[in-house]
């Protein structure tokens, strides 16, 4: 069951993807941000999770294996690392998640993350957040994402209570 909802002046919105940045976004310093483990589990049922990471201090697995085994065995997440020495020449981190995103159908996907590497990914989605979180974010992030948010668990929240979306949103 996707997440789905109307925005006044804007188009209805469809969601069945979730793309997540990982260090800044969902984790801080490699670690993942309490609370973000249990909103994810509650989006898990509606939206397919991706994480798109460099996978700066490599825990990503670690850190969501111990959280999300079965999810991750079922395919309802999935992590996908991005090794700069697997990179196409000419090619960036933010061509690669771009890529990446590029076949789970753009417009069905939200997009969060907050570095300049995201900014092509948050443009590209069918909706998008910026998060400012601990690390903070590139200032070409925030101008390409639909909302900005203070941190990654007010992001979530508004996609679980979609009004806010629509609150946010409208014109």
């Amino acid at each position: 069951m996707p997440i789905d909802f109307p925005v006044p002046g804007m188009r209805h919105i469809c969601l069945t993807t979730l793309v997540l940045d990982y260090n800044g976004t969902i984790a801080d310093r490699g670690r993942l941000i309490p609370g973000v483990a249990e909103r994810l589990r509650r989006l898990a049922p509606k939206l397919d999770i991706h994480v798109f990471t460099a996978d700066t201090f490599g825990s990503v697995r670690a850190e969501l294996g111990r959280e999300f085994l079965t999810e991750m065995r079922s395919g309802r997440l999935s992590v996908d690392i991005i090794l700069p020495q697997e990179l196409r020449p000419g090619k960036s981190e933010a061509d690669a998640k771009l890529d990446m995103l590029s076949p789970l159908g753009p417009k069905h996907c939200c997009a969060m993350g907050n570095g300049r590497n995201d900014v092509p990914m948050l443009g590209a989605a069918g909706l998008s957040f910026c998060i400012l979180g601990r690390e903070g974010c590139s200032p070409k992030a925030m101008a390409s994402a639909h909302i900005v948010c203070r941190d990654i668990l007010d992001a979530l929240d508004m996609l679980l209570e979609p009004a806010c979306c629509t609150a946010t949103l409208r014109t």
